[in-house]
């Protein structure tokens, strides 16, 4: 049976939830397939915190409501101890926020969507097949999990990207390698090792880079605020463009990548240096050879060096190629206008396909790196909105915008 709606969010993560939040409050009634924050429930590492701070931390709300905030005053507990915003609070926190902002999810996942006339048809995991005549993709960030060359060829249990290493436990008692240098690296090194893993992070850089916050400690709070955005994305200035994505957007592609490049430089929060005590660190090496030995594997280093292991994991990041969402139809995928694999997009996050929207990271090189992180899903989140809003409602919001700045006059 084939049910028509107007518009369909595939995903429940933060940025499916903000669009379908802000598409609710322009009288856009959106169908949001997913499992509410499924991506973060499984695929983060238990005991995980998250990068960004507490304020920039809140799933977009129209009204700026649903807050973390809040969140944690009707949990009536705190989260944990400090203000870092800890990965199981904030799946209960994205959950919390669906039930009361878009209540009547469909968890069913989608198999296929592809253009069919001036419509979509949307597949579900259990066969039937709807039409929408728009589609918000917010399908999060594990078709993109990037594994190095050297890599490729390997599969669990031997490789495992770190978005499919979210029990640490499970590496009890094993000697486990880790690559790469940023955040995901070294956070995923330090819970193995609290695991009881024998842990060694191989970095291709000369030493690992600490992010030091000393702009919230006094009396660096004053020029703290001037030098950086709320969201933190980004070395000192350049996090103003990162919060700005309505003005980053009309920069030269060259200059967006370069904000995009500082601002996601691999890094580390230092407070995980008192972690990692356990851990070798070997710096300015590269994998050039990976190879199964026996029930392990061998990691061949760019001096010479080999060493065995029982497990790789690889914190290599994300790398968005729109191709890799496997429930896009290769008829569809052909038309989005893309660059490096990223969808080109319009001020209401709309691809080369008329109806056919973006958000989260796929967004990233027409809006910025805001676009990574959670901070981003109330921009993007309002943009589709405005793009998807009947016109009438449009109109209403901006009468009513016009009231309120009169009566505050």
């Amino acid at each position: 049976m084939t049910t028509d709606v107007e518009t369909a969010v595939i995903g429940a993560g933060p940025y499916g939830l903000a669009a379908a939040a802000h598409l609710r409050d322009v009288g856009t009634d959106p169908l949001v397939f997913g499992d509410p924050m499924g991506f973060w429930a499984d695929h983060m590492p238990r005991g995980m915190m998250l990068r960004s701070p507490w304020n920039a931390s809140n799933i977009g709300h129209p009204a700026g409501a649903l807050t973390l905030d809040e969140f944690e005053s009707d949990r009536a507990e705190p989260l944990g101890p400090t203000r870092d915003v800890p990965l199981d609070g904030f799946v209960e926190y994205g959950r919390w926020f669906q039930e009361r902002a878009v209540p009547d999810v469909d968890r069913r996942r989608i198999e296929r969507l592809r253009a069919t006339g001036d419509a979509f048809a949307l597949t579900t995991d259990d066969g039937e097949e709807l039409r929408a005549r728009r589609v918000v993709v917010a399908a999060g960030l594990h078709a993109f999990a990037h594994r190095p060359p050297p890599f490729d060829r390997l599969r669990a249990p031997l490789v495992l990207h770190a978005c499919d290493a979210a029990e640490p436990a499970d590496f009890a008692g094993r000697r486990v390698a880790v690559v790469g240098a940023g955040q995901s690296a070294i956070e995923s090194a330090a819970l193995l090792a609290a695991a009881g893993a024998d842990v060694e992070v191989v970095v291709r850089n000369e030493a690992v880079r600490w992010r030091r916050r000393w702009f919230t400690k006094r009396p660096w709070t004053v020029i703290g605020k001037f030098a950086y955005a709320p969201s933190l994305v980004g070395p000192a200035g350049v996090c103003w463009l990162s919060d700005t994505p309505s003005l980053l957007r009309l920069l030269s592609p060259g200059l967006r990548g370069r904000i995009d490049r500082l601002a996601m430089r691999p890094e580390a929060d230092a407070p995980l240096v008192a972690r990692l005590r356990s851990v070798r660190i070997t710096a300015g090496r590269r994998v050039t050879r990976a190879e199964p030995r026996g029930e392990g594997i061998e990691l061949l280093l760019d001096d010479g060096s080999s060493r065995p292991f029982d497990h790789v994991v690889l914190g290599t990041g994300y790398a968005v190629d729109v191709p890799r969402y496997s429930f896009v139809d290769r008829e569809l995928v052909d038309r989005v206008a893309q660059v490096g694999g990223y969808p080109v997009l319009t001020r209401g996050f709309e691809s080369s396909v008329p109806g056919l929207h973006f958000v989260g990271a796929a967004a990233a090189w027409s809006f910025g790196p805001l676009m990574r992180f959670v901070a981003g899903s109330r921009y993007a989140g309002a943009a589709v909105a405005r793009a998807a809003a009947p016109s009438g409602a449009r109109n209403r919001r901006r009468g009513a915008g016009r009231q309120t700045l009169a009566a505050t006059r």
